[in-house]
C-alpha cells in the first residue's frame, strides 16, 4: 500500500528562502474562516441536514471534472452508473479507484486527496486495492452525526456560503434556513432561465416569470419590472449578488421601443439572426442598471461552449463534463455596459474568464481603469496551482491586488471547499513570497495582502 499524505510545504516555492517566507505568510491565513461567496452547492443539503449516502453519489457522480477525465479515457457513463439510481455504487467506486491514476497532476487529484486525508482521515492512496476499504470507511463516516451537512459546515469553519438559484426558484430551502440557521447560507440570483432565448423553454419560462411576479412579461417594461421583483425576493433571502453565465460578455443598450420589438420577435417565434445574443447583451446592461438601484454585486461568467457533445447531452443532460472554453472579447463587448455605468464607484461588476489570453491584454487593463470592475479569480479549467499563478503573474502589474475579488470556490462539491481555499491561500502565499524575496514588496505589505486575498477582498466585493 502507498501512503496518502499531504506535504506541509505543498505548492510552496522550491527555493528554501522563498519557501520560508511562504510558510510564514500561509500561517497567517491557514485557519481564517472560509467565505464561499459564489458556488453551486445544494441548499437542500443544509435545510434538510440529511446524511449523505455514499462515496459514489457524493464524490464521483456530481463532479464533472472527474467525469470528463474518465470519459476521455473511454470509460462509458453507463459503466459509471450515471443516471441509474439502481447502479451498484460499490462496483462504480471500484472502477473509479482502478482508474484514479488518470488524475495524476490534475486539480481533481489534489482536491480529492485533501478530502480523503483531512475529512475522512484515510492514510492509504486510492487505487484498485484500496477502493473497497475507502468505500466502507466513507460509508461508516457518513452514517455518523459528525458528517451531516451542518456539522461539516461548522467543522470546515465556513463563515458564509452562497448557493445559486434560477429566477423561477421558490427558494423554499432558503426559507427553512432562515428559520433554522439565519445568515450563514444565502442565495444568488441567476436569471439565465428567463434571459437566454437559446435556453430550454425560454417562452414558457418568461410566461411563468409573469405568473410568479404578477407582471405582464410580454411587455418590455413588465419584463424588467419582474426582474426587480425577483431580485428583491432573492435579497430578502440573503442574496448580495447576481450571476450571469452567458456565452459571451456582449452587452448592448436598447431603447424601450427596441427592447419591446426584440421581445415581441422572440416570444412570437419570429427571431432574426443575432436576436438571442442581442437580448442577452441588452439584459447584461439592464442588470447592471438594476444593481445600481439595489446594490447587488454583479458577476459575469462567460465563455463556455456548453454541452459541446450533443450525444452525451441528449442522454445525460448538462454538467456532464462536455463544456469547452472559447475565445473571448471583453474590451468591445462590455463597452455599451461600461458607457452606461462603468464610471460608478457604487457598482461592483466581477469579471471571470476561461480565456487566459485576455488576462493581460484586456481584463487587467479594464479593471485597472474602471471604478466598477473587479477581476474574479482563476476559474473552472484554471482553478489550479498553475492557473492561479498565471492569473497573478498576468494581472497584478496592471490591475494590482485591490482590483481583484479575492477567492471563491465556485463548486458543486461541498467537501472540496476547504481543499480549494487551502490551495488558493497557498498559491497566494507563494506568489507574495516571491515578491518579497525579489524585493518588490515589503514583508509587512505581504502580510496585509495575504489576509486580504484570503478573506477581506471577497467580503468587500460581495458585500458580506
Amino acid at each position: 500500500m502507498t501512503a496518502l499524505s499531504l506535504h506541509p510545504d505543498r505548492f510552496f516555492p522550491a527555493d528554501p528562502a522563498t519557501r520560508k517566507i511562504a510558510r510564514e505568510l500561509f500561517a497567517l491565513v491557514e485557519h481564517l474562516p472560509i467565505l464561499s461567496p459564489h458556488g453551486h452547492t445544494d441548499p437542500k443539503w443544509f435545510a434538510a441536514d440529511a446524511p449523505f449516502e455514499d462515496a459514489t453519489s457524493l464524490l464521483l457522480w456530481p463532479d464533472h471534472y472527474v467525469l470528463r477525465m474518465l470519459y476521455s479515457q473511454g470509460i462509458a457513463f453507463e459503466d459509471l452508473g450515471i443516471g441509474d439510481a439502481a447502479a451498484d455504487r460499490r462496483k462504480v467506486w471500484r472502477l473509479f479507484g482502478a482508474n484514479y491514476h488518470l488524475f495524476r497532476g490534475t486539480p481533481s487529484r489534489l482536491w480529492l486527496d485533501h478530502v480523503f486525508a483531512t475529512v475522512f482521515g484515510l492514510t492509504e492512496r486510492l487505487d484498485a486495492r484500496t477502493a473497497d476499504s475507502y468505500f466502507d470507511a466513507i460509508a461508516a463516516a457518513l452514517a455518523t452525526p459528525a458528517f451531516r451537512p451542518r456539522a461539516l459546515f461548522k467543522r470546515f469553519n465556513i463563515e458564509k456560503l452562497a448557493t445559486t438559484e434560477g429566477a423561477l426558484d421558490a427558494l423554499g430551502d432558503h426559507d427553512v434556513l432562515a428559520r433554522d440557521w439565519p445568515g450563514r447560507v444565502i442565495t444568488t440570483y441567476r436569471p439565465d432561465d428567463v434571459v437566454d432565448p437559446d435556453g430550454a423553454n425560454f417562452t414558457g419560462n418568461v410566461e411563468s416569470f409573469g405568473a410568479v411576479t404578477g407582471e405582464a412579461t410580454s411587455t418590455w417594461q413588465g419584463y424588467l419590472a419582474a426582474h426587480r421583483i425577483r431580485r428583491a425576493y432573492f435579497r430578502s433571502r440573503g442574496a448580495t449578488a447576481t450571476d450571469h453565465g452567458h456565452p459571451s460578455a456582449q452587452s448592448a443598450e436598447l431603447s424601450a421601443a427596441e427592447g419591446q420589438a426584440l421581445l415581441d420577435r422572440l416570444l412570437a417565434g419570429r427571431r432574426e439572426a443575432g436576436d438571442a445574443e442581442l437580448f442577452r447583451a441588452a439584459m447584461l446592461t439592464e442588470m447592471a442598471k438594476m444593481s445600481l438601484e439595489d446594490g447587488m454585486t454583479m458577476q459575469i461568467h462567460p465563455g463556455s461552449f456548453r454541452n459541446h457533445n450533443p450525444q452525451l447531452f441528449a442522454q445525460y443532460g448538462p454538467n456532464a463534463g462536455a463544456d469547452i472554453p472559447v475565445a473571448m472579447d471583453y474590451v468591445r463587448a462590455l463597452k455599451p455596459l461600461l458607457d452606461a455605468v462603468g464610471n460608478r464607484a457604487d457598482f461592483t461588476l466581477i469579471l471571470f474568464t476561461l480565456d487566459e489570453s485576455t488576462y493581460a491584454r484586456e481584463l487587467a487593463p479594464l479593471a485597472g481603469h474602471y471604478p466598477c470592475l473587479k477581476l474574479g479569480p482563476a476559474w473552472w479549467f484554471h482553478d489550479s496551482p498553475e492557473g492561479m499563478m498565471r492569473f497573478r503573474r498576468m494581472t497584478t502589474e496592471t490591475a494590482g491586488f485591490y482590483n481583484t475579488a479575492g477567492f471563491n470556490d465556485d463548486t458543486r462539491a461541498f467537501l472540496s471547499i476547504p481543499a480549494r481555499h487551502d490551495l488558493a491561500r497557498r498559491i497566494d502565499a507563494a506568489w507574495l513570497a516571491e515578491l518579497v524575496a525579489t524585493h518588490r514588496l515589503g514583508e509587512d505589505e505581504a502580510q496585509e495582502l495575504v489576509v486580504a486575498l484570503a478573506y477581506g477582498l471577497a467580503k468587500a466585493a460581495y458585500k458580506l
